[in-house]
């Protein structure tokens, strides 16, 4: 049983052997235009582990990559991402990744994992964090670590015909999408910069009827700019006439997908505009050839939203969050704060006072 505990080395800039020849390196994704394809050597990449997602959050919010690596010239085994968020509100910290529903760790076995955590835990001391948190790989801390948080996970297998994938649909599914047909609603597939702003235009209105600000516009134009524009990700959206009535977006790394955002105007939601939204996804993720969609993240309290997934034929498991908290030299447990009081206060302000506050406070609850 590995023991985390922090380390005084300065490793800002180390490059390291370690036993069994691999390299220690600590880098930086956005200098390296080959990222992606070293990428792929780690079975269990996934599009947030990508370069794009890199640029996204550094250009959006000024996030910076501290990323964690073993390997040797040919590339690297072992990869532990991490972005250190500094805010005057919210002190500094050290997340893999910020805004990212998942992001496990990209090692083969615990002894690697070990390494780089125990380099991160160094930085952390270096860097002035207050912790260390890691969103998803859990195993590799061992039984007796603790989660700071679970989420509910849900992934769909694309493998199989459509006609098979119908057919794993609950009866009430089934029932919407077959409703949302006969409704002369239309679906379009779009990766221009357009597409994304009405998309932003429906997310307000969404964040608002669940209480909370939406992210700012630039987000999503460095989505464009860094993944869509580069084929890594679609927009969904759906109308009735001319009226964007609900939209997705979906990210794309491999032959995996990830259902990231998701939103609709509630005017139209007896249509059931947001299953044929995820029908039409699924259908266009199977004729592209990709073997795998993931719905994201789901909090554990949210039964509805767990519900809606799983009647799609997801496979659920546990997505775990493991934070080390420097101040106590310890893990802890957090809870999760997607609701609570503050729900209800964003409820009530105008559209344009929300939309400010999404703009000004995002990047210090990362």
């Amino acid at each position: 049983m590995h023991e985390f505990l922090p380390v005084a080395t300065n490793i800002l800039t180390s490059s390291l052997v370690h036993p069994g020849g691999s390299t220690f390196q600590q880098v930086n994704p956005l200098d390296d235009t080959d990222w992606d394809a070293k990428l792929p050597t780690c079975p269990a990449a996934s599009f947030f582990h990508s370069l794009a997602w890199a640029r996204v959050l550094h250009d959006t919010y000024g996030f910076k990559p501290l990323y964690f690596t073993l390997g040797n010239r040919q590339g690297f085994h072992s990869l532990l991402p991490m972005m250190e968020v500094s805010s005057w509100l919210t002190g500094k910290r050290g997340l893999a990744l910020p805004f990212t529903d998942e992001c496990e760790p990209l090692c083969p076995d615990s002894d690697s994992f070990h390494q780089l955590f125990q380099a991160a835990l160094g930085c952390a001391k270096v860097q002035g964090w207050k912790y260390v948190e890691c969103r998803g790989g859990k195993s590799l801390f061992g039984d007796v670590t603790p989660a700071s948080t679970s989420f509910f996970g849900h992934r769909l297998d694309l493998l199989d015909k459509e006609s098979a994938l119908w057919r794993r649909l609950d009866d009430s599914t089934r029932r919407a999408v077959r409703k949302a047909e006969q409704s002369g609603l239309t679906v379009e597939f779009s990766q221009d910069l357009d597409a994304v702003k009405i998309f932003h235009g429906l997310l307000c209105q969404t964040r608002k009827r669940h209480g909370v600000p939406p992210q700012p516009a630039r987000f999503f134009q460095n989505i464009h700019r860094h993944a869509l524009a580069r084929n890594q990700g679609q927009v969904v959206l759906v109308r009735l006439g001319r009226t964007p009535v609900a939209g997705a977006i979906f990210f794309h790394f491999g032959k995996t997908a990830i259902f990231k955002f998701g939103a609709s105007d509630d005017s139209f939601h007896h249509l059931r505009v947001n299953n044929l939204v995820i029908w039409h996804a699924i259908k266009w993720h199977v004729q592209q050839g990709f073997s795998m969609l993931d719905f994201g993240r789901t909090s554990l309290g949210n039964e509805g939203l767990r519900r809606f997934k799983l009647n799609w034929g997801t496979e659920e498991r546990l997505i775990e969050y493991v934070r080390y908290n420097r101040r106590t030299d310890g893990f802890v447990r957090v809870r999760d704060k997607s609701s609570g009081w503050h729900n209800h206060v964003v409820k009530m302000l105008p559209d344009g006072f929300t939309r400010l506050i999404g703009t000004a406070l995002y990047k210090h609850i990362a």
